[in-house]
């Protein structure tokens, strides 16, 4: 092999690596700003062909180079007709992820750990594409406006313009309640799933508050989310729901076991057939009660949830045979 041959071997081989070192911040970023671990690894794929094709010789810093491509790719999907119509109001949950996938990213403050909870991911649904990467590059990278106005090629004035209409209306939408204590958050959970599976409807209700929401994908069977309110309402869905019959085991492909775990930083049960993981149950907690369920059972948001239990060693099931 001559020298020419072997320098672009090399460098190659050192791009590869260049980018495979960021992959993973990389993959965060863009699931934060699509709010789908399909699409984010997608996107980073798409990052990785322009990383090969561009002049690296030129690239003074790759880290930004790769965040700008990232984002943009994101906005592009944003903005497409397809994006709009599968995000309609009504009809889009975020994928849950494990806690401990590497896609959750950043979590060393509070404002990153909120900025990839399905909570926001939600919220986030409401701004703009270009508000929502403002946003999430600012929150949760703690990148500056000068950086942010690059990436986005707008001026800084504008960033910061997006950046507090961003703030102000998941602020206004938020149900905040701080952070909430694991080992309590865990005993809130375990109440829920033994008042559910008992049937007893008054505990139920008061594990909620007065203003809780239900959220459900109907396992992916309808076009649109299942939503209930009033603390009654949902208790007297879950009482249902909780309730196994063979119906619903021949939906789960059998009797699964239900654990408690930890998704995008909140509590959940899943429900776990084998290795595959055929059912979760995210739950938002604020003042001791709980304010939001959300039920997720549509195969296509749980495959890299199925994919990190797989590797995942979980504690003791709650429910052995549900």
């Amino acid at each position: 092999m001559d020298s020419t041959a072997t320098d672009r071997f090399d460098t190659s081989r050192f791009g590869v690596g260049r980018f495979e070192a960021g992959r993973n911040r990389l993959a965060s970023l863009a699931y934060r700003l699509l709010g789908s671990a399909a699409d984010a690894e997608d996107t980073v794929q798409d990052a990785f062909l322009h990383w090969q094709a561009a002049d690296r010789q030129r690239i003074k810093v790759p880290e930004a180079w790769l965040t700008k491509v990232v984002t943009n790719l994101c906005l592009d999907r944003l903005r497409s007709a397809q994006a709009r119509r599968e995000r309609t109001v009504g009809t889009w949950l975020p994928e849950p992820l494990l806690d401990g996938d590497p896609m959750l990213g950043p979590a060393d403050t509070f404002e990153q750990r909120e900025s990839v909870s399905l909570a926001v991911l939600v919220l986030m649904e409401r701004l703009s594409p270009v508000e929502r990467a403002v946003y999430v590059l600012r929150e949760a990278f703690s990148y500056g406006h000068a950086e942010i106005a690059e990436i986005l090629e707008i001026t800084e004035s504008a960033s910061q313009q997006h950046l507090h209409r961003a703030r102000r209306r998941i602020t206004a939408a938020r149900r905040r309640g701080g952070e909430v204590d694991p080992a309590s958050a865990r005993r809130i959970v375990e109440e829920f799933l033994a008042a559910a599976s008992s049937g007893r409807t008054e505990r139920l209700v008061a594990l909620l508050t007065d203003d809780a929401i239900a959220i459900s994908d109907g396992a992916g069977l309808t076009e649109t989310l299942l939503r209930f309110d009033t603390a009654r309402r949902i208790a007297a869905v879950v009482r249902a729901g909780f309730k196994p019959t063979p119906a619903k085991r021949r939906l789960a492909g059998g009797t699964p076991a239900i654990h408690y775990a930890l998704v995008n930083g909140a509590p959940a049960i899943l429900f776990v057939l084998g290795d595959q993981v055929v059912g979760a149950v995210a739950f938002d907690i604020t003042g001791g009660k709980i304010a939001t369920v959300r039920g997720i059972a549509a195969p296509t948001r749980l495959a890299r949830l199925t994919e990190s239990w797989r590797r995942h060693e979980p504690d003791t099931p709650l429910i052995a045979r549900w």
